[in-house]
């Protein structure tokens, strides 16, 4: 696992965004993990979280791209905070957008704010965790209003790996309906294998105990292997 993926796990815990205990997703499963990206709350834990998608986007995608796209409102902070770190680390200039809930009638006329997009644009959109499919299907018809775009994919922070609407993941689901690349920082099973049984900071954060849950809740919940 790369060094970057390791660090962004332990920044997780540090910001309590990634929680272990018992919970219900809005999806209504109950689940043994959490992750709540409304912790990230100062400008420091801000400009990591930053670096570590810039570091992850140029894995997934390089920086030949133009737009870097964050759907209201979550999706603001972070292609602003993701866009300043990719030029902080190779000096790429690559445009930040997002869009508004409610068309702009006076002034910055429009529903978009930030860089213009226009035809031939070449988009990535920024989210925070694992997308059910609902925030794309919002954004991609306000993409595809402004011309004749390219999105060429989704990067989110964590993959929960677990089923999407059908038997495959929920990221595959969005990748094979949109016909894109989907990529997270970290997937669930990345933390599990980086956490399991290994002291963080003088505490094991995952147990044998929790491992089990963690496990009976895939079993349920998570990705049918073909």
């Amino acid at each position: 696992m790369d060094q970057y993926k390791q660090e962004f796990i332990e920044f997780m815990i540090d910001c309590q965004v990634l929680k272990f205990g018992d919970f219900v997703t809005k999806s209504g499963r109950k689940t043994p993990f959490f992750v709540n990206t409304g912790f990230y709350r100062t400008g420091a834990q801000l400009k990591r979280l930053g670096m570590y998608y810039a570091k992850a986007i140029k894995d997934q995608f390089g920086t030949d791209f133009d737009i870097l796209f964050g759907p209201a409102y979550k999706g603001i902070p972070l292609c602003v905070a993701a866009g300043i770190a990719l030029n902080e680390l190779d000096g790429s200039e690559i445009g930040y957008c997002s869009n508004r809930k409610e068309v702009k009638d006076h002034g910055d006329k429009g529903i978009l704010l930030g860089s213009p997009i226009s035809d031939g644009s070449r988009i990535v959109i920024i989210e925070d965790v694992t997308t059910a499919g609902t925030s794309i299907a919002e954004t991609m018809p306000i993409l595809k209003a402004q011309g004749d775009v390219d999105v060429l994919g989704l990067v989110v922070s964590v993959d929960r790996c677990e089923r999407g609407q059908g038997e495959k993941g929920a990221l595959q689901e969005v990748a094979e309906t949109y016909g894109m690349k989907t990529c997270a920082i970290v997937t669930m099973k990345e933390v599990v294998e980086h956490l399991w049984n290994r002291p963080y900071k003088g505490k094991v954060i995952i147990d044998d105990e929790l491992k089990g849950r963690i496990d009976d809740y895939y079993r349920q919940y998570g990705v049918r292997e073909a």
